[in-house]
C-alpha cells in the first residue's frame, strides 16, 4: 500500500533557474513544493481555537476595561484578530487547510463568521474567478485598474470613489462597498451563478452578525455602560478595522509599478501570471507571522495547496530556485503611498500604469493585448 509520506515526494529540485531562462510551466514548479503542500488536522484546529480564544477575549476587555482608550485598544487587537481567522478560513476554502475535504468546509465556514464572509461567495470569487484568472481584465475584478478611457466615461460621483479608493487612504472603503457589499451582500440574484448555497451563507453571517450585536447591548445593559459606545469598541472598531486590513492586503498583493496586468487571454497567459502578479512583502517584528504568513503570496498563487503554515518555507525556496523572477517588495508607508500615486489607471496598450490623466508612472511593457490587437477582452476569455 502506497504510504502518505511516498504520494508527497518531491523530484530533487534543479539548481537556480538563470535570469533569461524560460521560466518552467507551473506544473513543474509545484512539483518542486510537493513536500511543503502535507497537512496536519490538530494544528489547524489548535490555530482556529486559538484565535476564537484571541478575540472573544479581546471583546470581553472590550466590554469589562473602563478606560475609553483600553476599550478601543481592544477593539482594533480584535480587528486585526478577525484578519487572522479569514486567513484560517481562507486556507479551509482553498481546501489546504486539513486533509479532509468537509472539515475544511466547517472550519472554513466557522473562522469566516467573524469577518461577514459568506463562504461559498469567497470561494466563487476568489477560488474560481481572482486564482484562476489572476490580473485578467474583464475576468478578475479584485483591485482591477480601469482604462483612460473607461475613467473618463464615469459620471463624477463615481470618478470620485475611483480616486478615493486608489488614493492609498481608503482601501477598507473599497473592499466594503465593491466586494462584501456589491458582490456578496447585495449580489444580483438574478444572475445565472446564483445557487442557493449563497443567500444560505450570507444569512449565516448575518445571523452571527445580529448574535454579536445582541451581546454587546446586553453587556452595556447588564454592565450599565453606553450601549453606543460598547457597539462602537466592541462591533464597528473591529469590523471597520478588518475591512481596512483585507483592502489592504489585496491591494499590496498584486498593486505594483512592477506587477501588469492584461486584457488578452493568450497574452495574459504567456506572461505565465501566477508568479508575475503577485508581491511578496516583507515586514519587520515578525509581522508578516502575525498574519499567518498570508504576504508570502507568490507560494501560494503558484500552489494554492500549501497550508499556511508551510508558506514561509515555500517562498523561500521560490525565490532561491526563481532569482529576479519574484517581486520582493519591503514595506514602508512611504512606498506605499508612492504606488497609490503611480498606480491610478492602467494603459494595456503601453503595458504601464498611469496617472489619471493617462500619463505613464511605470515602465512601460510591449505586451500584446486586446488595444494592439484588436481582440475584445470578453471575447478572449470565452475563447
Amino acid at each position: 500500500m502506497t504510504q502518505p509520506s511516498e504520494l508527497l515526494t518531491a523530484p530533487p529540485l534543479p539548481e537556480p533557474l538563470a535570469p533569461g531562462a524560460p521560466l518552467p510551466h507551473r506544473k513543474v514548479i509545484r512539483g518542486w513544493l510537493i513536500p511543503l503542500s502535507e497537512r496536519t488536522t490538530v494544528r489547524a484546529i489548535l490555530l482556529l481555537l486559538l484565535d476564537y480564544a484571541l478575540f472573544t477575549g479581546l471583546l470581553a476587555g472590550a466590554v469589562l476595561l473602563e478606560p475609553w482608550w483600553a476599550k478601543l485598544l481592544c477593539g482594533l487587537a480584535a480587528g486585526f484578530v478577525i484578519g487572522r481567522l479569514f486567513i484560517i478560513g481562507h486556507d479551509g476554502c482553498h481546501q489546504s487547510l486539513t486533509p479532509h475535504r468537509g472539515l475544511n468546509r466547517w472550519i472554513g465556514r466557522i473562522a469566516f463568521l467573524p469577518s461577514l464572509t459568506p463562504y461559498s461567495l469567497w470561494d466563487m470569487g476568489h477560488n474560481v474567478v481572482h486564482h484562476g484568472f489572476t490580473n485578467l481584465k474583464g475576468v478578475d475584478f479584485v483591485w482591477a485598474p480601469l482604462t483612460q478611457a473607461e475613467y473618463d466615461a464615469l459620471p463624477p460621483a463615481r470618478r470620485f470613489m475611483e480616486r478615493l479608493y486608489r488614493s492609498g487612504w481608503a482601501p477598507g472603503v473599497y473592499y466594503m462597498v465593491e466586494i462584501w457589499w456589491r458582490r456578496m451582500i447585495a449580489r444580483d440574484r438574478s444572475a445565472q451563478t446564483e445557487r442557493p448555497i449563497f443567500s444560505r451563507d450570507c444569512a449565516l453571517v448575518l445571523g452571527f452578525a445580529a448574535v454579536w450585536l445582541a451581546a454587546m447591548v446586553g453587556a452595556a445593559l447588564a454592565t450599565g455602560q453606553s450601549v453606543l459606545l460598547l457597539l462602537a469598541v466592541g462591533f464597528a472598531v473591529p469590523v471597520l478595522f478588518w475591512f481596512a486590513m483585507i483592502g489592504f492586503v489585496v491591494y499590496v498583493h498584486h498593486t505594483h509599478v512592477k506587477v501588469s496586468w492584461h486584457d488578452d487571454r493568450a497574452a495574459w497567459q504567456r506572461a505565465q501570471p501566477f508568479v508575475s502578479t503577485t508581491v511578496h512583502l516583507t515586514f519587520p517584528f515578525k509581522i508578516g507571522a502575525m498574519m499567518h504568513h498570508i504576504m508570502e503570496h507568490t507560494a501560494h498563487h503558484v500552489d494554492m495547496s500549501i497550508p499556511l503554515y508551510k508558506l514561509k518555507e515555500a517562498q523561500k525556496m521560490l525565490e532561491h530556485l526563481l532569482p529576479e523572477r519574484i517581486i520582493i517588495q519591503r514595506f514602508s508607508w512611504k512606498w506605499y503611498f508612492s504606488t497609490a500615486r503611480a498606480c491610478k489607471l492602467y494603459d494595456f496598450g503601453r503595458g504601464c500604469w498611469t496617472d489619471f490623466k493617462g500619463r505613464a508612472t511605470s515602465a512601460m511593457r510591449a505586451l500584446p493585448s486586446s488595444a494592439t490587437t484588436g481582440t475584445p477582452a470578453g471575447a478572449a476569455v470565452a475563447a
